[in-house]
């Protein structure tokens, strides 16, 4: 049995998918010129009624606030993606072992690498692997 994580599940490599209308995403501007180019081709006979506006606003609002929370999140993963190499290179020069298929395997941490959001670990023997799979870490 393999106590391993698969690593596209990680909260780090998360990938949010795009929202695109065409070629661009809509964002906050969008909003607003549709919303002014309502407001001008609406009918003078007919106005929009001010309940109709204000949940326009409110979903402005919303969009605004969603962004802001994205941007944040973006900002926060960023962070935890810079925080992870440094947590992992406390394993500098301590056993690490991990699973390989019925086997506990084991090495001394030489270096520690991040590649496309991942941590790897170099060790003393020349192998290189997944900071994912580790199962155990202890002084040497």
């Amino acid at each position: 049995m393999t106590n391993s994580v698969d690593p596209s599940l990680l909260l780090e490599n998360y990938q949010p998918p795009e929202r695109k209308t065409g070629n661009q995403i809509l964002g906050k501007d969008d909003f607003l010129k549709i919303l002014l180019v309502q407001l001008q081709n609406q009918d003078p006979l007919n106005p929009m009624e001010d309940k109709e506006f204000i949940a326009q606003m409110a979903n402005f609002s919303t969009l605004e606030q969603m962004i802001n929370i994205s941007s944040m999140f973006e900002r926060l993963m960023q962070t935890q993606n810079n925080q992870a190499l440094l947590r992992y290179s406390e394993w500098i020069g301590k056993n690490v072992y991990w699973q390989e298929e019925e086997n506990t395997k084991s090495g001394v941490v030489k270096s520690v690498l991040q590649k496309d959001n991942q941590i790897f670990l170099e060790l003393d023997n020349g192998a290189t692997i997944n900071a994912s799979l580790v199962i155990k870490v202890e002084s040497k």
